[in-house]
């Protein structure tokens, strides 16, 4: 079993991100579970979501303890949140970041999902909504799905031309990872 974290504000769309990989795995004939966590919080607060993906069903429902891949959807997370708290050292670390952020111990991978949402116009209530770049750059990097899974299990979320620039935002996404 694959275990993976992610790190987001509220409203960038941590949850969904878990949701739309969860989908992909299951169409590559994986089992998978999205586990969000979150209590009260509000828009801007950070928000943690898990993501369990397997070949066997799943008994397991708890958050997850020791993930091997981390997702921070915001650099400014990473001024707020201690990563070495939440995954052992050498667990790899994508951001969304227009440079590379310097983690100690870490393979870091970055891309500029708000860039990607904003030249898309995928922006709600002045927040730009991140997950769609997000979930493709953690399939790539993680290996939790491919490409075309990943594009397919966005119709089960979203239609007409919001399905449009989504897809269009998990391609961008999907080759504009950096390391």
């Amino acid at each position: 079993m694959r275990e993976f974290l992610i790190l987001s504000r509220g409203g960038q769309g941590g949850v969904m991100a878990s949701r739309i990989l969860a989908s992909a795995a299951v169409l590559e004939g994986l089992w998978a579970q999205a586990i969000p966590e979150f209590g009260a919080e509000r828009r801007g607060a950070i928000v943690k979501s898990y993501l369990r993906v397997s070949d066997a069903p799943i008994a397991r429902h708890s958050s997850v303890r020791r993930p091997e891949g981390v997702a921070v959807f915001s650099s400014k997370i990473l001024e707020l949140v201690d990563i070495s708290k939440l995954a052992p050292g050498g667990v790899p670390v994508l951001v969304n970041a227009a440079k590379k952020p310097e983690l100690v111990d870490r393979d870091v991978y970055y891309v500029d999902a708000t860039s990607i949402a904003l030249k898309l116009g995928l922006v709600i209530a002045g927040w730009p909504l991140v997950n769609t770049a997000m979930a493709s750059a953690m399939a790539r990097v993680f290996g939790i799905a491919g490409l075309e899974s990943v594009v397919k299990a966005l119709g089960e979320y979203f239609r007409g031309k919001l399905l449009e620039a989504n897809v269009e935002a998990v391609r961008i996404a999907w080759d504009s990872v950096m390391r």
